[in-house]
């Protein structure tokens, strides 16, 4: 099936994933990570996109970044496909190194760059790559060490960052530290994935812990894949409780009645069929309604009545239940003048 165009414009905040194929190793030693760091700083000075924070683990890597004006696609088609051609040089090894496309979430700026900034600089203690606080200050593969000053990257965004903890170099890098020694004892924070973070599939991510989205007015379900319609009955019917239908009305075409809930075309296939017996109100035959003194009959296929044949996907009446009468052999009159 066709791919889902990113979300993504020049100034457009994004938190960019990237895998190793079959979770397998991207980098392997420190030329490999020296070489992707390279290639990160040659890329982001050539397409003017800043980046915030930024963590290279063995098998993946983050990205905080702003799109440039030559927009996300480029810059990391620049990026990665340059970094696996020269990893496979390197092991001599061919095929992709990269798992799919990479992931890009459109981030809601003031409410997670600094829960972004900070998860993506701890990425390396969470996975043991740093054994405490101290040592990551100092650990080379991530951008923590440079918003600190102890790393030098000119490429790197580090006065954005700053600027959201304190007005100077010093208040700042201080409130910076402690915010992320905050933020150790929350280990993972799998809500950053989802959350209210915008995907670039379409549409709002939402993780397991957080609160679903609330239903439509009147009950029903709110599950995407679960979308609504409501009819209603014509004037003078009941609706698909099974009550009776004025004289000369007809229930409509999808059944339904005051508030009856259907599920849309095209969802759910299982039980079509059967879904339309069981939700059809009862139809009275055409003209003769209880007012008029005639019988209602159930739809066919309901009730114990013989099903009825198949018509553009809905089920016709029997022609008893049309009005039709049965042909019979005519009675002779008993006074052939009179006949």
């Amino acid at each position: 099936m066709p791919r889902h165009a990113r979300l993504d414009a020049p100034g457009t905040l994004h938190h960019v994933i990237i895998r190793g194929l079959e979770r397998g190793a991207i980098v392997r030693d420190a030329g490999d990570r020296a070489a992707f760091v390279t290639r990160l700083g040659t890329v982001t000075a050539a397409t003017a996109t800043p980046i915030y924070a930024w963590a290279l683990l063995p098998n993946h890597a983050h990205l905080l970044l702003r799109s440039g004006p030559a927009g996300l696609p480029r810059f990391m088609r620049r990026l990665l496909t340059g970094d696996a051609g020269t990893f496979n040089r390197c092991h001599k090894r061919v095929g992709h190194l990269f798992q799919n496309r990479y992931q890009s979430i459109v981030v809601e700026e003031e409410a997670y760059f600094r829960e972004l900034v900070r998860y993506l600089h701890l990425n390396p203690l969470r996975a043991n790559r740093a054994a405490t606080l101290r040592a990551l200050d100092r650990y080379p593969w991530s951008g923590h060490a440079t918003v600190l000053g102890q790393s030098r990257r000119a490429w790197q965004d580090r006065r954005t960052v700053r600027g959201w903890f304190g007005p100077t170099a010093g208040r700042a890098g201080r409130a910076y530290r402690a915010y992320v020694r905050a933020g150790i004892p929350r280990g993972r924070r799998p809500e950053l994935g989802g959350g209210g973070l915008v995907r670039s599939a379409g549409g709002v991510g939402r993780s397991a812990g957080a609160p679903a989205p609330a239903g439509p007015p009147g009950g029903g379900s709110a599950e995407p894949g679960e979308q609504r319609l409501r009819r209603r009955a014509p004037a003078g019917g009941r609706g698909a409780s099974g009550g009776r239908l004025a004289a000369g009305s007809h229930a409509p075409r999808n059944g339904g009645g005051d508030g009856a809930a259907l599920p849309a075309r095209g969802g759910l296939r299982g039980g079509a069929h059967a879904g339309r017996a069981a939700r059809a109100p009862l139809r009275g035959a055409r003209g003769a309604g209880p007012a008029a003194g005639g019988e209602t009959r159930p739809l066919p296929g309901a009730g114990g009545q013989p099903p009825g044949r198949l018509h553009g996907g809905d089920l016709e009446d029997p022609p008893e239940a049309r009005g039709v009468k049965k042909l019979t052999k005519a009675t002779p009159s008993p006074n052939p003048g009179y006949s």
